[in-house]
């Protein structure tokens, strides 16, 4: 069994408070997109996993396919499989490739083993993996709330625009970006924005929290984030806590040269 998992950008990322938690309460609009990794999952005598592509740091035991494997495992008589990662989605860019891995493992488990789970329990498991997981169960154009994991349906298509994503040699910590960002309530919420508002106008309401610190540790980041906007981007953004910054173009544009050291990456939306 062979799938997709895509990544996904956010429009607008507001962070609005801390929570007694640890964590922050949230406002965003996720958007999916098709930049995609690779997840293999077969029956198999022993439970192994492996990756190829780019390199996928950290202990086996803390990638989010192996997690979602043992919270189902511990609910369900699940057989050993094989679960091979091909990695293409940039790690530490705020695009939620591992998130969207995790989520993807949860849904092909879920048919490989018929568990009959429901969209709801699977966005209930996804959200024990992590906070931008349940997006990825649907991977639908969603506004996010409380973690992230709060989803409520957008009336909203990029069908037609040209995206642009550029990625820098930097990765970015999420909690470190959380630490630098001060919480604030947004003056207009980002449902009104992307629902009332066209892509044009963007770029005069709709803010991702992180950029302000994020810019100033890493001007890269900014410079990218500028030069889209000066070759003709109607909006541009960085994704989630970065480092990947996309722009939205009316028609299809080729920047391959101007960001020829970076990780770079264009598609049709349709």
């Amino acid at each position: 069994m062979v799938s997709f998992p895509p990544c996904k950008i956010n429009l607008g990322l507001n962070v609005i408070r801390k929570r007694t938690d640890g964590y922050h309460d949230i406002a965003t609009c996720f958007y999916p997109v098709p930049w995609t990794d690779a997840l293999e999952i077969v029956p198999s005598k022993n439970f192994t996993f492996s990756t190829s592509g780019d390199q996928v740091p950290g202990a086996v035991a803390d990638n989010l396919c192996v997690r979602a494997y043992e919270l189902l495992k511990k609910d369900f008589p699940l057989k050993p499989v094989n679960v091979h990662l091909l990695k293409k989605i940039p790690i530490g860019a705020g695009l939620g490739g591992g998130s969207a891995d995790g989520a993807y493992t949860l849904k092909m488990l879920n048919d490989l083993f018929e568990l009959s789970l429901t969209k709801d329990r699977l966005i209930d498991y996804a959200a024990m993996l992590g906070s931008d997981c349940p997006f990825f169960i649907e991977s639908k154009p969603v506004i996010g709330s409380g973690r992230g994991e709060i989803l409520s349906p957008a009336n909203l298509s990029l069908k037609g625009k040209y995206l642009i994503v550029v990625k820098p040699e930097v990765s970015i910590s999420t909690r470190q970006a959380f630490s630098e960002t001060i919480p604030r309530e947004p003056g207009v919420d980002i449902r009104t924005i992307i629902e009332n508002h066209p892509p044009a106008d963007w770029k005069l309401f709709l803010k991702n929290d992180f950029e302000e610190s994020t810019f100033k540790r890493f001007p890269i980041i900014q410079v990218i984030h500028t030069k889209l906007y000066a070759f003709g981007a109607t909006y541009a953004s960085m994704s989630g806590s970065g480092s990947a910054v996309f722009g939205l173009f009316e028609q299809e544009v080729d920047l391959r040269n101007e960001f020829q050291s970076l990780t770079y990456w264009s598609e049709y939306l349709d």
